[in-house]
């Protein structure tokens, strides 16, 4: 089965966050291109955003009409399966929704751990329902509750300082070191900020949480750490469509690709974002990665369907900004490659970076949509916005890769 109708070429978008929307909105600038977005819920959720949902300063929802192309159709439902056979993705309440081409933006959430009662006492941030789990079980708890967060990641430090400054009693459970991702010059004046906030930091050996019970945690050196709430935020997982799709992933699931972001198995099928991965140009999962993917996916599709050879991605990465409450952020600066530096902002300063990037990531999406939809606006037979990467595309005739 295709997707191509009266010349038409159909796109599908499975996943609508930062990856899927911009993907969806380059490709619904070109004429000749119709584009599903298929995803389970019905706001685009601020990801970067989620630790503020927790305490309630930022609800990290927008719709998807402020976000999203008016040319790109949104199906609310959840992909089951993607059928490269008859390029069609199955969905768990509706009809099959064909394509002649399909990009993989289905994201990350939340790892299971593998330890003891972690799956059954903590809670997670990673996702716009954990967040709200979480948000809803602190509301109901004493203001004078502990609090445990495990994992020193971004998302860890972020969760822990905005706790904090609310006045919750906060324990960092960090495992070997404090901001591993970090220049371990930018990780003091993280330390020194959760230091006045008042959390209390667990690192080195030992600090690793082998249990997790209804009354706190247990780690690695036999300690025990009370608290009412648990939040793990250590890891990620995809989720395993490619594999129960049959395509062909790597150990964390994540769907094969080239440097073109094309899955090894079919070049039908491109990738944008975390659930993706170039083996030989792996990169970080991160919000900044799948801005960049989500365009150069729809890149490597348009140039297929122009009959033009798709380009390697080419990526840029600037730093990691962090906020550590409203009041106060750190950004640490890297190399383009992603390599930090001894480099950074922090203080007051640092939370305006911070909250200027997330600004900013908003309105490029916003940006994004107005362009598509003044396409999607255009009578038939007028030239859209262009630029050097594709021509007025064409229905190809190319089949998926066996």
């Amino acid at each position: 089965m295709s997707g191509n109708r009266n010349g038409t070429v159909e796109v599908v978008v499975v996943g609508g966050g930062y990856g899927g929307v911009t993907a969806a909105n380059r490709l619904a600038r070109r004429d000749g291109v119709s584009v599903t977005l298929v995803n389970p819920r019905a706001e685009f959720v601020e990801r970067i955003r989620l630790h503020q949902l927790v305490t309630g300063s930022d609800d990290a929802v927008q719709g998807f009409g402020h976000v999203l192309g008016a040319g790109v159709r949104l199906v609310v439902d959840t992909a089951t399966r993607i059928d490269a056979a008859e390029r069609r993705v199955v969905l768990a309440g509706g009809d099959p929704v064909p394509y002649d081409y399909l990009v993989y933006a289905v994201g990350s959430g939340a790892a299971d751990p593998g330890v003891p009662g972690a799956a059954e006492f903590a809670h997670w941030v990673s996702d716009l329902e954990g967040a709200e789990r979480l948000r809803a079980t602190l509301e109901e708890a004493p203001e004078s509750a502990a609090v445990i967060v495990v994992g020193a990641g971004p998302t860890g430090l972020e969760t822990a300082a905005e706790l904090a400054e609310t006045g919750r009693k906060v324990t960092l459970v960090c495992g070997a070191v404090l901001g591993p991702s970090l220049h371990a010059r930018v990780r003091r004046p993280v330390a020194r900020r959760l230091a006045r906030l008042g959390v209390t930091v667990l690192e080195g050996a030992g600090a690793q949480v082998t249990e997790v019970t209804a009354g706190g945690v247990r780690l690695g050196d036999g300690r025990e750490v009370a608290g009412a709430v648990t939040v793990w935020t250590a890891g990620f997982r995809v989720p395993d469509l490619a594999a129960h799709s049959g395509l062909r992933t790597d150990s964390a699931g994540r769907l094969l690709t080239d440097a073109t972001l094309t899955s090894v198995d079919d070049v039908r099928i491109v990738a944008a974002g975390d659930a993706g991965v170039m083996p030989e140009h792996p990169f970080r999962m991160s919000c900044q990665a799948a801005v960049q993917l989500g365009p150069a996916a729809a890149d490597t599709i348009l140039r297929r369907i122009a009959g033009k050879s798709p380009a390697p991605v080419r990526m840029f990465f600037a730093g990691q900004c962090l906020s550590l409450g409203r009041k106060e952020g750190v950004t640490q600066f890297s190399y383009p490659n992603d390599k930090v530096n001894a480099l950074s902002i922090s203080g007051r300063t640092g939370a305006g970076v911070k909250e200027v990037a997330c600004r900013f990531t908003l309105n490029k999406l916003v940006s994004g949509a107005r362009k598509a939809g003044r396409n999607a606006g255009q009578q038939a037979g007028s030239r859209p916005d262009r630029d050097d990467t594709t021509d007025r595309p064409t229905p190809s005739d190319a089949r998926p890769a066996a």
